[in-house]
């Protein structure tokens, strides 16, 4: 594997390079949801949040010498439940970010939240701190979907949380899921009724797939067949479509002006620093691809050093691939 080097490149040569994005893991929530295989860890007790943070911008700090000169297009801040942290926490986290990287002007910044952790004033405060995205996991607005899905949170609350978002931002998206243990049709369709009535202008719609290492692997709900879930695959495309949303990704519907910027730099084959427990991250330089991983246990990536490593070795908190 050839040694990484972090050279500062030239002018010309920056032009050419991918557009460049920051993903933030904050890996924390309040429960374990049983389909979910992210890194995420039921919170016990009070948050390190400022213990978190600054490792996240000594993490930051780490990788800088690989992308000189370059701008951020996007910060999206995803878990776990990012919502958990308070207001100054995120605020303190994109201060030092702003202060180490510099920013497009328009730079999209998106907070993942969960109805049931956040509340109007909370809200406030993360529009205060710079953040001018909510991507909300609200998955259904049916109680009973919602308690064999393990979350949280009940429809009122999904209700709240979509209104309380919407006062603060005028960028919000909903996450909803299809495919549910024991969802029809018309359920679906329901669901769908209500978030369109919520005037969101970004829905990511997609289905419960059932992944290993999760509760449900092991415990496996009784799900719709595959041709009952491919009605609703196409139910939610018509619905959107008619709506005016565009299908622009594998689950991602938009109104004009409104596509992830941060989603599609994925799928473009942009670059993304990854900083946070577990988080990934690619950076190009003009004749390879690297790529980056932190440590997942957020204890050891508190505790660990953040030291790049070379020529393949493992680090304790970073792992670098070189690619031609």
């Amino acid at each position: 594997m050839p040694q990484i080097t972090l050279e500062r490149p030239g002018r010309v040569e920056l032009a050419l390079l991918p557009p460049l994005a920051l993903y933030v893991h904050i890996p924390w929530c309040v429960r374990k949801c049983p389909y979910c295989d992210f890194n995420s860890h039921e919170r016990g007790g009070e948050l390190p949040e400022r213990e978190y943070v600054a490792k996240l911008l000594t993490d930051l700090e780490e990788l800088l010498p690989s992308v000189w000169g370059r701008r951020l297009l996007s910060v999206f801040i995803g878990g776990g439940t990012p919502s958990l942290f308070s207001p100054d926490a995120i605020d303190s986290l994109l201060s030092g970010i702003r202060a180490r990287l510099p920013l497009e002007p328009i730079a999209e910044i998106t907070l993942e939240a969960n109805p049931g952790t956040v509340e109007a004033a909370r809200f406030r405060g993360f529009r205060a701190a710079g953040v001018n995205r909510i991507s909300l996991g609200v998955q259904s607005f049916d109680d009973a979907m919602l308690a064999a899905l393990g979350r949280i949170h009940s429809a009122a609350e999904a209700r709240r949380g979509v209104e309380a978002a919407l006062a603060s931002f005028d960028n919000v998206n909903l996450d909803l899921m299809y495919g549910l243990p024991q969802q029809s049709i018309d359920m679906v369709r329901s669901d769908l009724r209500e978030a369109l009535a919520c005037g969101v202008p970004h829905i990511s719609a997609y289905q419960l797939t059932i992944e290993p290492n999760t509760v449900f692997y092991s415990n496996r709900p009784r799900l719709p067949e595959h041709d009952d879930c491919a009605d609703m695959q196409l139910a939610v495309e018509e619905a959107l479509a008619a709506a005016g949303y565009e299908h622009y990704e594998t689950s991602a519907f938009a109104r004009p002006g409104h596509r992830c910027r941060h989603n599609l730099n994925y799928w473009e084959f942009g670059d993304y620093l990854g900083i946070g427990a577990g988080a990934h991250g690619k950076v190009s330089f003009p004749d390879r691809v690297t790529r980056h991983e932190r440590i997942k246990q957020p204890r050891d990536y508190l505790s660990a050093s953040t030291t790049i490593a070379k020529e393949g070795t493992v680090a304790p908190a970073i792992v670098v691939e070189a690619l031609r």
